[in-house]
This record gives C-alpha cells, sequence and structure tokens, in this order.
C-alpha cells in the first residue's frame, strides 16, 4: 500500500492529527490511482470543518496530476473525490488552539480538513499551494467571452 506508507509517515511526523481506519482509507486512494500516476504526498485528518467532529477520518493525497480524497464508510461503501487543477480555486488555513484546518476549495464545492496537527499546516499549505500553481501553468489561460 502506497499511499499507507505517506500518511503513516505523515502521523509519525505529526502525531497530533486525529484519524484511524487509515489503512482502509489509503486503500480507497491506491484503488484510484492511474497507472501513470505518481504519488507525491498524503496526509489524513477529518473530512469536515468542525473541529469537535472526529468520526470522519479520510485521506488526502497530492498525486502528480490531481488531488484526491478518499474516505472508507464504516458500512459497505467508500467516498472519492478527485480535483483537478483547472477545478481549483485556491486554499484556506484556519489555525485554532489545539488544531488547524484546511479547506481545498474548488469551482463546484470546498472539501475541509479538520483536526489537522497545527505544526502539519505550513507543510500542508506549501505542498498543495505549489502543486497546484505548477499545474496551472500547463493549462492554457481562458478568455471570458
Amino acid at each position: 500500500m502506497r499511499t499507507y506508507d505517506k500518511v503513516k509517515a505523515f502521523k509519525q511526523k505529526f502525531p497530533g492529527t486525529v484519524s484511524w481506519r487509515l489503512k482502509k482509507h489509503c486503500a480507497v486512494i491506491d484503488k484510484h490511482l492511474n497507472p501513470n500516476e505518481e504519488l507525491l504526498y498524503a496526509f489524513c485528518g477529518q473530512l469536515n470543518d468542525s473541529p469537535l467532529n472526529i468520526i470522519e477520518t479520510g485521506v488526502v493525497a497530492v498525486t502528480s496530476e490531481r488531488l484526491i480524497v478518499g474516505q472508507n464508510f464504516i458500512w459497505p461503501g467508500y467516498k472519492f473525490v478527485s480535483i483537478t487543477p483547472d477545478m481549483y480555486n485556491d486554499c484556506t488555513v484556519k489555525s485554532g488552539i489545539i488544531w488547524g484546518t484546511i479547506g481545498i476549495d474548488t469551482i463546484k464545492e470546498t472539501v475541509w480538513i479538520s483536526d489537522l496537527s497545527k505544526k502539519a499546516m505550513p507543510e500542508i499549505e506549501t505542498i498543495i499551494t505549489t502543486f497546484m500553481q505548477e499545474m496551472k501553468k500547463r493549462y492554457p489561460d481562458r478568455e471570458e467571452d
């Protein structure tokens, strides 16, 4: 499980992040990786914007092509979100007393990841923002009619 190794390294570096069932969530990511897609970075947290709701753990992965969000449900099934660079708007960072929250704003929705170690916030934001800035250079400028 390629994703699990990255998430495990993240959890060891930032143990204050609240998450569990990581192998199951990472399996969702691994299932949807394209054959030529390279996994660059992965982290875990709660897939909501409430630091008190700690039952919605999921995994976010940055690949060579997109951002992927995976969550395995306790009951059968899972949630998978793919965010391509053309759909990405911006990244919001909120730091609270104990944990932090990252918001990944897309054209359709905002994906929130909460209960992250406050020390992890700069690293996550830098990786996502840098990746998206580089990837957006590949897309031609769109002119409005």
